[in-house]
């Protein structure tokens, strides 16, 4: 159940309560988010994931034995946005440290996410393809520790002026 425009509004930056508002849960269900971690050599890295929100976890898959997943057992602090691109952007930011379940085989979590965004035959043929013998797979669960909103309408970045707010919002 979603909390009332109104409480939401209401909501500090950084309290998790902000995950069960209707704009979180609606950008918690798009494809991809964008997965910001820091790389062996303590550069910023920010890749494309596609991912799956359990109701209290976003969960990546990947393949064992990548650069991604050597660098986030060093340092496993993350930052994931996911937005939109129509209009007065919408976003929605969690921050954290991930968790890394190593699996025989497609991770499930994989599989729903390949299926959902590809189509049933075709997840299911691409699936298959890369189910061979030895294939090993990590889980990468994220449960968020601070969220962060902004909708340009009732929940702006703190720095943004009172007249820019009024304007946007519609002088409400």
């Amino acid at each position: 159940m979603s909390l009332p425009n109104v409480e939401a509004a209401n909501l500090p930056q950084g309290d998790l309560k902000l995950l069960d508002t209707a704009l979180a849960q609606r950008l918690l269900g798009a494809p991809v988010a964008r997965l910001a971690y820091t790389s062996r050599d303590l550069t910023p890295r920010l890749i494309p994931v596609n991912f799956l929100w359990t109701g209290d976890e976003l969960v990546v898959g990947a393949f064992a034995g990548t650069y991604k997943i050597r660098d986030l057992r060093a340092r496993p602090d993350v930052a994931i946005c996911i937005d939109t691109a129509d209009g007065l952007p919408e976003v929605l930011m969690l921050r954290g440290k991930v968790t890394l379940t190593e699996v025989d085989g497609v991770l499930p979590e994989y599989a729903t996410i390949q299926r959902a965004g590809m189509g049933d035959e075709a997840g299911a043929a691409y699936l298959a393809a890369i189910d061979t013998p030895g294939l090993r797979m990590v889980r990468i669960g994220l449960r968020p520790t601070w969220v962060g909103l902004v909708d340009f309408q009732q929940r702006f970045p703190s720095r943004t002026p009172e007249p820019v707010r009024a304007a946007l919002s519609g002088g409400r």
